[in-house]
């Protein structure tokens, strides 16, 4: 087995370096910014001098232009992209004097500039859904050569438990036909049992998973999302992974903005994803259905990536510039992202447009704050990364823009910081209401979509 794990964790290291060449190819090519150049000018002028021009060399204007020492072109392309058009006294005097056809040559190169600003738009937008493609692969190696050095220092620890786990599964009329169990650098357990039942009994993966709990002294496991729900008479591999040192509880509370049916925010409390769970709030410009989908969008894709295994800061850039190239520029969503490890208890928070998340613990209340703008506004976007170390029943609050701008004060995050710790810990659940209620209490009906979501965190 430890050779088949260096066998796998080279072949994973080649893809992952092959990827990163790929990218790195990619970046290479791409070049160039986002303004026409000398020679869209040079184009645009000598397309003109051909339709209205013919044989006249009265001006020289082109062959003018073409001088490496010569400045007037670039002062008129940019004359161009700051007005958009070029008008007479733009151009030179002896131009104005002399041509006998200066309107319509202006007509021309109005058009030809036109002209090579769209065909400028849709390369950027290219070269935009390029880097889009660099990021991903960029990712994908680094992912697979966090992969290939997991399998590289896990440790199969089989035969230790091996005895204990397939007399269990005998007593229950169940048959181990291969077992492995790999222990990974972070003292992590994942094990991999083929099992078929006998004597036409049955078992639901969640019991074998206990089953492998009491054979591991006493710990608990789950079993993976992509493994089957029942074993049967018929062979078949099992994944299950030991649970973390904590767990999570939520509580979501939310309001609509007076006159609305639908609230313009979305959320997620995701616990699908080995060792840790998600926290997501996404606040949609403006309030109704279309920030609701927006912002339902924002979360969705965002939590796909997440599963696929892109880390969090690589899965929100990604997502800002799949919004941007969707032309979502004037619905712009913020995203507030929480993961907690539940064998470390570290939370990561990603932000980018979001208010500042609450981390009520036994000292008190911390404020944990970025200022950026919201997803699809722009390209060169960097989520804020911030980080803290969670203890038993501590809670994170995450709070949509409407909680805030109901409460009194100028500082109102030190308002809600306030209450907060008066309030003191609690049920996550009757937490959020609390919240709600206190920042709905300060208007008739709400002026903006409101959402709280708390998360606790607890020792098994």
């Amino acid at each position: 087995m430890a050779d088949v794990n260096v066998y796998t964790a080279k072949r994973l290291k080649d893809m992952a370096m092959s990827l990163s060449g790929l990218a790195q190819a990619f970046a290479d090519e791409i070049g160039g910014g986002g303004r026409l150049t000398k020679d869209d000018g040079l184009a645009a002028m000598q397309t003109a001098a051909a339709a209205v021009c013919g044989e006249c060399t009265r001006c020289n204007l082109y062959c003018g232009s073409r001088r490496e020492e010569s400045y007037y072109l670039y002062y008129l392309l940019r004359s161009f992209e700051q007005k958009g058009k070029i008008d007479m006294e733009d151009m030179p005097r002896l131009f104005r004097e002399a041509c006998r056809k200066k309107d319509e040559y202006i007509l021309h190169l109005n058009r030809n500039l036109g002209r090579a600003t769209m065909n400028l738009s849709w390369k950027n937008r290219f070269l935009e859904s390029r880097d889009t493609v660099i990021v991903q692969f960029r990712e994908l190696a680094a992912i697979l050569e966090e992969f290939s050095g997991q399998m590289e220092h896990a440790t199969d620890i089989t035969g230790t438990w091996e005895e204990s786990i397939r007399c269990l599964f005998r007593r229950c009329h169940i048959r181990v036909e291969n077992l492995l169990i790999l222990e990974y650098e972070n003292e992590q357990k994942e094990a991999f049992l083929t099992l078929r039942s006998v004597n036409g009994r049955c078992m639901t993966a969640r019991d074998a998973a206990s089953l492998v709990g009491k054979a591991t002294n006493g710990s608990r496991w789950t079993p993976a999302r992509d493994s089957k729900n029942i074993i049967t008479r018929n062979s078949a591999t099992f994944r299950f992974v030991e649970e973390g040192k904590y767990r999570m509880l939520h509580g979501i509370a939310k309001a609509a903005k007076g006159g609305e049916l639908v609230s313009g925010d979305n959320f997620t409390f995701h616990e699908g994803l080995p060792r840790q769970v998600i926290m997501s709030l996404s606040d949609g410009m403006g309030s109704g259905m279309l920030a609701s989908e927006d912002s339902g969008k924002v979360v969705e894709l965002t939590e796909q990536l997440l599963e696929t295994g892109f880390s969090a800061r690589s899965a929100l850039k990604l997502v800002n510039t799949v919004l941007l190239l969707a032309g979502t520029e004037q619905n712009p969503a913020t995203l507030d992202l929480c993961c907690v490890d539940l064998y470390t208890g570290v939370m990561e928070a990603m932000k980018l447009g979001a208010v500042p998340t609450f981390v009520l613990c036994r000292g008190g209340v911390e404020i944990m704050e970025s200022g950026n703008l919201p997803m699809g506004v722009v390209k060169c976007v960097e989520p804020a990364l911030l980080s803290r170390k969670l203890w038993d029943n501590d809670r994170i609050i995450m709070v949509s823009d409407g909680v805030l701008e109901a409460l009194p004060g100028e500082n109102k995050e030190e308002t809600l910081k306030e209450f907060l710790e008066d309030a003191g810990n609690g049920n996550p659940q009757e937490m959020a209401d609390r919240i709600l209620d206190f920042a709905a209490s300060f208007q008739d009906k709400p002026g903006d979509d409101m959402t709280v979501l708390v998360g606790g965190i607890f020792e098994r």
